[in-house]
């Protein structure tokens, strides 16, 4: 297995089906740290920004016991030769920037939450990164790098030794650390430096004496180093995209794997040696055997340099389409958490050099039915750019995106915006995209037939119309529901055009200042026109009455409608916070707010709607029922909001390991389960009833009891009370069950011969009469009739007062 911490999760990754196994999930906040336990290789550690560090079981995904240390945690170690404590970096109280390394010892008890107050400070003046501590040999002593400066602890001497380089930058030399690791077996340090060289440091027990020696590849930062578990090889990367493996610590001897892709960040090794992983500034793992090479890859959603296309929903997959390596678009599943696939747009080879002005995609817009794709490239030119409109078809037979049209100049300056029409595709001459610019103009394409003999398709895209409005620049474009009119903003104005004839049909503005966003109402709602002006006006016009419906002062940076339904979400960013209102244009007050959604600013967001509909049990997320939210901030980070709490969205480990109905069917499942509908049947033949014990079901402590692997138990004694509370049965319920089998007994009694019934009830009433001293009158057969249905009622209901 591979674990990787993602977020505020630990993810459980086979290497042999390359799959997510688990999904383990328990913090409030980032993940900053997970080490295996020492003691127990079927144990993992992860500490959190939530000042609390956990143990897991990560072959079942349960946690075991949660200790709270009260400080953000910034990174986790656990040496072997600590027994009972792990070490972390914490802030330094009163000091701002400033970090320790500090000692948990980690408190032994009965329950599952723990506190872990009792620390001792180790090393002080640390940097807060994980790769600038390693532990030695046996875990004798730590090292901790930081600028120039260099120092080694030894526990059992108790004794710092410091080292420090010159600071001094000589013919490009620069001596900063940037990470450090201990050799396994031997007394050895690699510590790997800003300008490529990594220097092994020896004989560091003495502050003199010591020595160190240096190897040297990589032309710039090196980002991580790795022992392999003898000792015999040393793997370093950087900015280069190249494993370089170091043999017996000799420049002389080394092996390249080259073009991974992206910069390495981090490197680690297996246990057994055989695999080594590699994580990238792409948001990428890559596996790499022991022989170096490459494996496999486990692809998360690519950090671009900058989200110039939007998060953009394809309705053929329902992925999120965004920016991915440069010049390339990415297609992310949400449902498996991992790329798709990716295109390449650009179709030339990115050159990694600052400074260089290249083409990168800019713009990218899907038709109703996902068959067309339009993408905008540009090239980082500020006042020349040099543009290209693209229209790619979707092949069914290749499945993949074929290049149809490429259009050269499509305007004379940025392109701002471009949309489909969305209406049937059946129709050829119902596709229509609309693109703006800077150049004051928005240009509306069409698909004609193509003439010339040698092309491979039948239709291409031209140009079929170009608008402008009082030389204003055109800043955003977008379709009514039903395709019939078009909106184009230009600048503080927006107009209304009529799609057939292209006649200009009203204006809006609301000053001052421009249009940032704007959207049609949908369903109910599709009479109106919403807009958010950039001096922090939320305004919304009446298509009918030409007039503004109602206006909020609210700063929105996103304006996102739901394909689904009326709901549009306004993401606000004021005093640094993002906040989300949720509203319908024909009601001025929002359905929903959440106010501090994210410290960071939202820059992008996407309705994605779901495959069906989810059960909504709080009324305030009826909105989400349909469509699922997701946000991309500008540290790059998808969120998404959830209507499920944590506990109801993470499945609880007693419910994965229960064997339910769920769970794959093997013969011995199959066998039993045929076992037990004969004996129901039997049962019923026989007149038995069937009575299930509905209280062992329902009981929680049972189930946890029985389905939770005994390893993970706490003791009996501490389970003893609750196990036996569980099974002990209330007054009222007892009343209840013995009401019901009473009335069960009677209707036994009653449907087994009708006058049986009767004879039965005549002769207890006479026996009452008579013992009454009074004359009975013989009934007749309607009301005996009567009193037989009043006999057969369920007065069950009376118990309950």
């Amino acid at each position: 297995y591979l674990l990787f911490a993602s977020g505020d999760f630990v993810k459980v990754y086979s290497v042999s089906t390359e799959e997510t196994v688990l999904l383990m999930g328990g913090h409030a906040d980032l993940v900053t740290g997970i080490q295996l336990n020492p003691h127990n290789h079927m144990q993992l550690y992860s500490s959190s920004l939530d000042g609390t560090i956990k143990l897991w079981d990560f072959m079942d995904g349960i946690p075991i016991k949660t200790f709270t240390v009260g400080y953000k945690l910034l990174a986790l170690y656990t040496p072997a030769s600590a027994e009972d404590s792990v070490f972390v970096v914490i802030p330094k109280k009163g000091e701002r920037d400033t970090f320790q390394l500090v000692s948990v010892k980690l408190t032994k008890g009965a329950g599952q939450d723990l506190e872990g107050k009792e620390l001792s400070v180790v090393l002080d003046g640390v940097s807060a990164s994980m790769k600038h501590i390693a532990f030695g040999r046996e875990g004798a002593y730590v090292v901790s790098v930081k600028d120039v400066n260099l120092q080694v602890y030894f526990f059992k001497r108790k004794l710092l030794n410091r080292f420090s380089l010159s600071t001094v930058k000589t013919k490009g030399g620069d001596n900063h650390f940037s990470c450090v690791v201990c050799h396994p077996t031997e007394d050895c340090i690699a510590t790997g430096h800003a300008d490529g060289k990594i220097r092994l440091w020896r004989n560091f027990h003495h502050r003199k004496e010591y020595t160190y020696s240096t190897l040297h590849w990589h032309h710039d930062i090196v980002m991580d180093l790795a022992f392999s578990m003898e000792g015999t090889r040393l793997l370093s990367g950087g900015v280069e995209s190249v494993l370089v493996q170091w043999h017996n610590e000799s420049s002389c001897q080394k092996d390249f794997l080259p073009r991974l892709g992206s910069p390495i960040e981090y490197i680690s090794m297996s246990s057994d040696g055989a695999l080594c992983c590699t994580l990238h500034s792409d948001n990428r793992i890559t596996l790499i055997n022991s022989n170096l090479r490459f494996s496999r890859s486990i692809q998360g959603l690519i950090k671009s340099r900058d989200v110039k296309t939007g998060l953009v929903v394809d309705p053929r997959t329902k992925a999120l389409v965004l920016n991915g390596e440069p010049g390339h678009l990415q297609f992310y599943s949400l449902q498996s958490d991992q790329q798709l696939f990716s295109l390449d747009i650009v179709q030339r080879q990115y050159i990694h050099q600052a400074g260089l002005k290249q083409s990168d995609l800019v713009k990218v817009a899907f038709s109703a039915q996902g068959t067309w794709l339009a993408t905008v490239e540009e090239s980082e030119e500020v006042t020349d750019p040099e543009l290209q409109l693209k229209l790619w078809f979707y092949n069914e037979e290749t499945q993949s995106f074929k290049l149809n049209t490429r259009i050269n100049t499509p305007h004379d300056n940025h392109i701002t915006d471009m949309c489909f029409r969305d209406m049937d595709e059946l129709g050829e001459d119902s596709l229509i995209l609309v693109t703006t610019g800077r150049d004051c103009v928005f240009k509306v394409w069409v698909m004609v037939e193509d003439t010339d003999p040698e092309a491979q398709q039948s239709v291409s895209w031209s140009c079929d119309f170009v608008g402008s409005y009082h030389n204003h620049q055109a800043t955003n474009c977008c379709f009514s529901e039903d395709g019939s009119l078009l909106a184009v903003t230009f600048e503080e104005i927006v107009t209304v055009w009529d799609s057939l004839t292209w006649e200009l049909k009203c204006t809006f503005c609301h000053p001052p200042g421009n249009i940032r966003n704007i959207c049609f109402g949908r369903l109910t709602c599709s009479k109106y026109l919403v807009g958010a002006t950039d001096y922090g006006f939320l305004c919304c016009w009446n298509l009918l009455t030409c007039a503004l419906e109602w206006s909020a002062h609210l700063n929105v940076v996103v304006l996102q409608p739901d394909p689904l339904s009326e709901h549009i979400a306004a993401v606000s960013w004021l005093s640094k916070e993002s906040s989300l209102f949720v509203f319908k244009p024909n009601e001025p007050r929002p359905i929903y707010i959440q106010r501090n959604l994210c410290k960071e600013k939202i820059l992008l967001a996407a309705f994605v709607p779901r495959d069906e509909p989810e059960i909504v049990s709080s009324e305030k997320h009826l909105w989400l029922r349909k469509s699922q939210l997701f946000f991309l901030t500008d540290t790059q980070e998808l969120m998404t909001l959830s209507t499920k709490s944590l506990e109801e969205r993470l499945t609880p480990s007693s419910k994965q390991l229960a064997v339910e109905e769920s769970l794959p069917v093997t013969p011995f499942s199959l066998l039993l389960g045929k076992h037990r509908r004969q004996q129901a049947q039997e049962d019923t033949g026989l007149g038995k009833p069937l009575v299930h014990n509905k209280q062992e079901q329902a009981s929680p402590a049972v189930k946890e009891l029985l389905h939770t692997p005994a390893h993970v138990l706490p003791s009996a004694s501490f389970l003893c009370t609750i196990f036996i509370n569980s099974l002990l049965i209330s007054k009222e319920n007892k009343s209840a069950e013995v009401a019901d089998e009473v009335e069960m007994e009677s209707e036994k009694a009653e449907d087994d011969s009708d006058e049986e019934d009767v004879t039965a009830m005549e002769q207890e009433n006479a026996s009452h009469m008579e013992l009454l001293g009074e004359m009975t009158c013989k009934l007749s057969k309607s009301q005996e009739k009567e009193l037989r249905k009043i006999r057969k009622m369920d007065y069950s209901w009376i118990s309950a007062f």
